[in-house]
């Protein structure tokens, strides 16, 4: 088999990907030592050889076209792998280094995740997090995320996922709404309570409620007069200043629960939880500081870090 690919056409892709990262020719032929028509007689070269057009171009910037965003994605992987191996084989990779770009829903984020970060930068202290914190949902692969932890997991094939824990969920509200309106003492009695909804990032609906009757799962759809979108914690907010009841996990509020200054409700029925799940892109190659954090969260929430993972099928 002859050369695909000769020095000169590797450098054009690296310098695509670069110029795609920049989002501009100018701030890439600076980053590479170039000037910033190389560049552009570079990307030319690509675009020439490829038979596409990569790149949309104004006077201002330059954006990547959807061909443009598909082979970007398959060439930052394969550069990376490339960087990775020369690492390996260079002893490098020996030391967990670089940045890792992680995605975190808003209530385990807070309470639970980013408290641990500073003890992983401690143990890799040449490893950067990139942390975005938000309750949206987010594309693994075309967002550039390298780790992402949701409650829902994608329909992705190619998205593997490794629970992190099962969250219960508890029906709560303050002492003084409770005396204002009234204890619930089943999930019927909602229909007569002022409910704080959460909408669901994906479709904008109320999330429903979710119990345990004897045997039996039931979802209740609740209504009442505030409704929170994107922020979780919001609705947790409002429901700590007597806006209402509230279905949230236990793990938001438990010190409110210590402290009296919010009152579980509807116990008997509960036992219902979601599932938090980490994810991140299938493949043969992951880099070391990947692999680590990988181990790192697993273990502090004491999953088992050896058992085999588990690939997403299309749901």
């Amino acid at each position: 088999m002859g050369r695909q690919f000769d020095d000169l056409m590797l450098g054009s892709i690296e310098l695509f990907c670069l110029s795609a990262e920049q989002a501009s020719f100018t701030a890439a032929a600076t980053a590479a030592g170039l000037t910033p028509p190389a560049v552009s007689r570079a990307i030319g070269r690509l675009e020439q050889r490829l038979g596409v057009r990569l790149f949309a171009r104004t006077t201002r910037r330059v954006h990547l076209t959807d061909a443009g965003r598909a082979y970007y994605e398959q060439c930052r992987q394969a550069l990376n792998q490339l960087i990775d191996a020369e690492r390996e084989l260079g002893g490098r990779q020996r030391v967990p280094s670089g940045t890792l770009r992680i995605s975190l829903p808003t209530p385990l984020g807070n309470h639970r995740i980013l408290p641990l970060l500073p003890a992983f930068r401690a143990r890799y202290p040449e490893v950067q997090l990139d942390v975005h914190v938000s309750d949206r949902n987010v594309d693994l692969t075309a967002d550039g995320y390298d780790l992402v932890v949701r409650a829902r997991t994608p329909p992705d094939s190619n998205v593997v996922a490794r629970k992190l824990l099962d969250a219960e969920l508890v029906v709560v509200a303050t002492p003084a709404y409770l005396a204002r309106a009234g204890t619930p003492r089943t999930p019927a009695d909602l229909a007569a309570h002022d409910c704080v909804q959460f909408l669901l990032p994906r479709n904008g609906q109320p999330i429903p409620w979710l119990f345990r009757d004897k045997d039996s799962d039931v979802e209740i759809a609740t209504r009442g007069g505030f409704a929170c979108a994107e922020h979780l914690l919001a609705a947790v907010t409002l429901a700590r200043h007597g806006g209402g009841l509230l279905q949230t996990y236990r793990f938001i509020v438990e010190d409110d629960l210590a402290r009296g200054d919010l009152v579980e409700v509807l116990g008997e029925f509960g036992g219902r939880s979601r599932p938090f799940s980490l994810l991140y892109a299938s493949g043969p190659h992951m880099p070391l500081r990947q692999r680590v954090f990988i181990d790192f969260l697993l273990g502090a929430f004491g999953r088992d870090q050896s058992k085999a993972p588990a690939k997403m099928s299309s749901v």
